[in-house]
């Protein structure tokens, strides 16, 4: 108590109890916040999104729609799990400029080919056709382990956000993945882009 003389064993009590809540009410926050990756300003949708939609244009003329978020239940990451692994061993890595003999093209591999964007594209079609919410599901650009330029799949859930990847197996929670998040999908509306954490103009070619 050396450092609560003359305020008497009472107030001493009283502070150190509010110094214990504070200590875990700042950890708990800390914690919930970790689970969401920070959001920024609208950012500029990538070109690949784009193309995407001027070839597609009946699955991105959409209205917005109310955030929702997913129950990350047993079921719910078994079914995660199920695509993510589906998806990683059926479709064989190409880059673009191998497929189609341009530097980006997003677009569904039906031909059991693609790059990182292509297996996103799939694997969400496959959770929408199986109910998924359109708002939980969202594309994310990011820079891989090796500073190239990457996609992934976001799921937003009341346990925080996933990430469905096909240079990992496991689907790891998104501050896990040692990525750097740039930019995905807004919740409301697909075709809007946000930005987030690092929004430093970064030039996205998809990489193997």
């Amino acid at each position: 108590m050396v450092a609560y003389q003359g305020i008497g064993v009472r107030a001493a009590v009283v502070l150190a109890a509010f110094a214990i809540v504070a200590c875990f009410g700042t950890s708990a926050h800390a914690q919930k916040k970790m689970l969401f990756v920070a959001v920024g300003d609208t950012a500029r949708p990538p070109i690949g999104w784009v193309q995407f939609c001027e070839a597609r244009p009946w699955e991105c003329n959409v209205e917005r729609i109310e955030p929702r978020d997913v129950q990350y239940t047993t079921q719910a990451r078994r079914e995660l799990d199920r695509i993510n692994r589906f998806v990683n061993d059926r479709i064989k890595p190409m880059t673009d400029q191998e497929h189609y003999g341009v530097v980006e093209k997003w677009t569904y591999p039906e031909d059991g080919y693609g790059d990182c964007e292509d297996y996103v594209l799939l694997k969400r079609r496959m959770l929408l056709q199986l109910g998924w919410p359109r708002s939980a599901l969202l594309i994310t650009v990011v820079r891989d382990k090796k500073g190239e330029g990457h996609s992934v799949l976001t799921v937003r859930t009341d346990k925080g956000e996933f990430i469905l990847d096909n240079q990992v197996e496991e689907i790891l929670p998104w501050a896990e993945t040692g990525y750097r998040y740039i930019k995905r999908q807004a919740q409301n509306d697909p075709n809007l882009w946000v930005s987030l954490g690092d929004d430093r103009p970064t030039p996205f070619v998809a990489a193997r």
